[in-house]
């Protein structure tokens, strides 16, 4: 609800963590816009939009061109790998490139906290990959990326395949890492999820992007 929302304006206050200008591709209109430490921006738009490119033109997954910087740092100064951990990505459908959920943590044990957040059982460690459903391999993928300790989390869809209880926990895992610094920019379908995790709105439509006020940021005395 509204009221259990952090003031937007406490977020805007600071000076912003992650800065975009001018950043566009052959599809992508130039889009600016920044986002400050433990602020979630929602982007939300018709499918086919651009919002996917957005989040990907961020973490320089694809050709782009404009200035992103993180904390003062340009990313053109930083090779690829390091801007994706300080920036970390989580695709709609992540990648998957060994036999078992394990192989792909480098330290299960201290990812098991965060496993657990999120409804795994101990034993999730030896499933193989392709027992997972589409919803696990989203919950674990965003696992994979918190173990990271990114300052800022890129979210395309993260909780489209999930059931009410799946979500709320995913939501709630965020938000407590938020409150901890994190910054998100989260691509959502859902308004209502759009009201509980963010505190500004971006709109895409055909590759353009604008900043909107939502209109839960618009609370009565």
């Amino acid at each position: 609800m509204a009221a259990n929302k952090a003031s937007p304006a406490a977020f805007q206050a600071g000076a912003p963590m992650l800065r975009v200008h001018d950043l566009r591709t052959s599809i992508l209109k130039p889009a600016s816009f920044s986002l400050s430490a433990g602020e979630a921006i929602a982007v939300r738009g018709p499918s086919g939009a651009g919002k996917t490119l957005l989040l990907r033109a961020v973490a320089d997954l694809d050709p782009n061109e404009g200035l992103v910087t993180l904390d003062g740092r340009d990313r053109s100064t930083m090779p690829g790998p390091e801007w994706r951990r300080l920036v970390g990505y989580v695709p709609a459908e992540p990648g998957w490139w060994a036999d078992t959920v394990g192989e792909h943590f480098g330290d299960w044990t201290s990812a098991l906290a965060l496993v657990r957040d999120l409804g795994f059982p101990n034993e999730t460690k030896a499933w193989p990959i392709t027992r997972l459903s589409t919803g696990e391999r989203l919950r674990l993928a965003l696992v994979r990326a918190l173990m990271m300790r990114p300052g800022v989390l890129l979210l395309d869809e993260p909780t489209a395949a999930l059931d009410i209880a799946s979500v709320a926990a995913v939501e709630s895992l965020i938000k407590a890492r938020m409150r901890m610094g994190l910054a998100v920019l989260w691509v959502t379908h859902d308004a209502e999820q759009a009201k509980r995790v963010a505190h500004r709105l971006l709109v895409v439509e055909a590759g353009q992007v604008r900043e909107e006020a939502p209109e839960w940021t618009i609370i009565s005395p």
